[in-house]
């Protein structure tokens, strides 16, 4: 989605537009694949040097509120995209931080397994799943 569509779901919805929310939007509609609070931060501060952080986590919010962001919880924070694009299960690796994801496809069966031995139904987006990825197993841990 553009930017200015983005826009005026928010107007829509009847919320404030003011130049530092409309800076934020940009940003994060221009932005590709995941992104975290302070790297949208360090972009905006760029062109607009009084945007606070607790305006990005507010305008961030909003926008996961409407449906236009998700965000995951990986080793290193929160990373936000766009919602169309969350249809994947995080795989982080907690030696070297390497990153991968399944499919929802390849999911399944984890989701099933829990659902059958549990009764819970995971949302497996929104976390990631740490581990050690196949590189670093033939490694010795640092200690």
């Amino acid at each position: 989605m553009l930017a200015t569509e983005a826009l005026k779901v928010l107007k829509r919805k009847g919320l404030r537009m003011t130049p530092q929310r409309q800076a934020i939007v940009t940003e994060v509609m221009r932005s590709k694949g995941h992104i975290n609070a302070p790297a949208i931060a360090a972009r905006v501060q760029a062109r607009m040097p009084g945007v606070t952080p607790s305006t990005i986590y507010r305008t961030l919010d909003v926008l996961e509120d409407v449906g236009l962001l998700s965000h995951s919880h990986l080793e290193r924070g929160a990373e936000y995209h766009h919602a169309g694009e969350s249809g994947h299960v995080h795989l982080t690796c907690s030696r070297c931080g390497a990153e991968d994801d399944l499919s929802m496809d390849e999911a399944e069966s984890l989701e099933r397994l829990v659902m059958k031995h549990k009764g819970f139904r995971p949302d497996l987006t929104h976390f990631a799943i740490s581990g050690v990825c196949s590189r670093c197993q033939g490694r010795p841990a640092k200690g």
